[in-house]
C-alpha cells in the first residue's frame, strides 16, 4: 500500500551567512563540526544538532524503505521563518529554501513532495510568493507557524494569504512554533512538550472561531501533531461556546465542533488510545500519516504503532495516502513507481 509521510522536515546541506548579507544577526546558519552532522547556529548560540539525514534526499529514501514508506512531503524547519527580520530579508531565505525544496521534488519526483515558506509578516510580499511556488516551482502546498510574530491565524490581516492559498488551491500545514510563554517554561524541555499542543490549538481555534473555514470552504489545512490539543478539548471549546458566547461566538455564531471535517490533522499523537479518540471525533478521511522526521519528538518509526491498531484496510487507505492525496489535491499515480 502507498505510504505517504506528510510531515517530514529537511534543510539544504549548506545554508547562506545570511546574518552577514543583510547586516544583523538572529538567523540560522549550520556549522558542519564533524561528518555527518551539523549543529544549527542562531547567531553564536547553538540551537540544535542535526544529522545527515536532515539534507541527504537518497539516505532518507533508504531510510523509509526500512518503513514501507515511499513517499515524503518535505518542508523547511520552523526555526527558519524568520517572521521577525524585515520583510524583503524573510523572502529572500523563503525564496532559497523553496528553490531548494522544488530542485528535491523534480530530481526525485516518486519520492518527495515540497511545501514552501512565505514571508507571512508582509502580505504582498507573501502572495508573490506564493504565486511563484504555484506557477513556476510547481509545489502543492505551504508551511506556516502557529502565529505571525503573536498574530493569531484567524486575524483579518491573513485573511488575503489564506484567500490566495484557497484561490491557488494551495494546501497549508500549520505547524507550532514561537510557542506561547516559552520564556516561562524552559525547563524540562516544556515548550515543546506542552507548549507545541497549546500552540497548535490556539492556531485551530482562532481560524475556527474567526469563522476562516466558512468565509474560504475551498482552504485546505492540515493542523500538525494531530492538531495539538484542539480536538481533545473541543468539550471544553463547545461549552465554553454555549455559556459565553458574547465572548466566544463573536465572529463565527457555528458551534466549533462543526469545523471537524473541514480541516485535516497528521498521526503524530505517540498514542494508540488518543489516535483512536481523534479517528472517532473527525474520521480516518481527515487524518494522514505524519512522523515529524528527522527529529527525535517525532514518530521516527513511521507510524509503526498504527499496523497494530484495529484498523480496516479502507481506514488504513485514508490514513497512509488517501487523506494526504485529497489534502494535496495529487493523484496516486504521481508516485507510481
Amino acid at each position: 500500500m502507498l505510504k505517504i509521510d506528510m510531515h517530514t522536515h529537511l534543510l539544504p546541506e549548506h545554508i547562506p551567512d545570511f546574518s552577514a548579507e543583510f547586516g544583523y544577526g538572529g538567523f540560522i546558519r549550520l556549522h558542519h563540526h564533524k561528518k555527518g552532522a551539523a549543529r544549527m547556529m542562531k547567531g553564536d548560540t547553538f540551537f540544535r544538532e542535526i544529522q545527515e539525514n536532515c539534507w541527504n534526499p537518497e539516505l532518507r529514501i533508504n531510510e523509509y524503505a526500512q518503513f514501507d514508506t515511499q513517499v515524503q512531503v518535505v518542508c523547511t524547519v520552523p526555526v527558519m521563518f524568520s517572521y521577525w527580520a524585515k520583510p524583503k530579508d524573510t523572502l529572500r531565505v523563503a525564496a532559497f529554501l523553496n528553490d531548494h525544496l522544488a530542485q528535491i521534488q523534480n530530481q526525485y519526483p516518486k519520492h518527495y513532495v515540497g511545501l514552501g515558506t512565505l514571508p507571512m509578516q508582509d502580505t504582498n510580499l507573501a502572495i508573490q510568493e506564493l504565486r511563484r511556488l504555484k506557477e513556476e516551482l510547481a509545489l502543492p502546498g505551504i508551511q506556516i507557524g502557529s502565529n505571525i510574530n503573536d498574530i493569531n491565524l484567524g486575524d483579518d490581516r491573513l485573511f488575503p494569504i489564506f484567500e490566495a492559498c484557497a484561490d491557488l488551491g494551495m494546501a497549508v500545514l500549520v505547524h507550532p512554533w514561537n510557542m506561547l510563554g516559552q520564556e516561562h517554561m524552559s525547563k524540562y524541555w516544556l515548550p515543546w512538550l506542552v507548549g507545541m499542543p497549546a500552540e497548535t490549538a490556539r492556531a485551530a481555534a482562532s481560524m475556527v472561531f474567526s469563522g476562516l473555514f466558512e468565509r474560504l470552504p475551498a482552504l485546505r489545512v492540515c493542523f500538525a501533531h494531530a492538531g495539538g490539543s484542539f480536538i481533545p478539548t473541543i468539550g471544553r471549546l463547545e461549552h465554553g461556546f454555549h455559556c459565553r458566547p458574547d465572548l466566544v461566538a463573536i465572529d463565527n455564531p457555528i458551534n466549533p465542533r462543526n469545523s471537524f471535517g473541514r480541516f485535516w490533522v497528521d498521526s503524530i499523537t505517540h498514542d494508540a488510545d488518543l489516535t483512536q479518540y481523534i479517528l472517532d471525533k473527525i474520521g480516518p478521511q481527515k487524518m494522514m500519516l505524519g512522523s515529524d522526521y528527522p527529529f527525535p519528538l517525532g514518530d521516527l518509526e513511521i507510524g509503526a504503532y498504527l499496523e497494530s491498531m484495529p484498523l480496516t484496510d479502507a481506514e488504513r487507505a485514508h490514513i497512509y495516502h488517501g487523506s494526504a492525496l485529497e489534502w494535496l489535491n495529487l493523484s496516486a499515480e504521481t508516485f507510481s513507481l
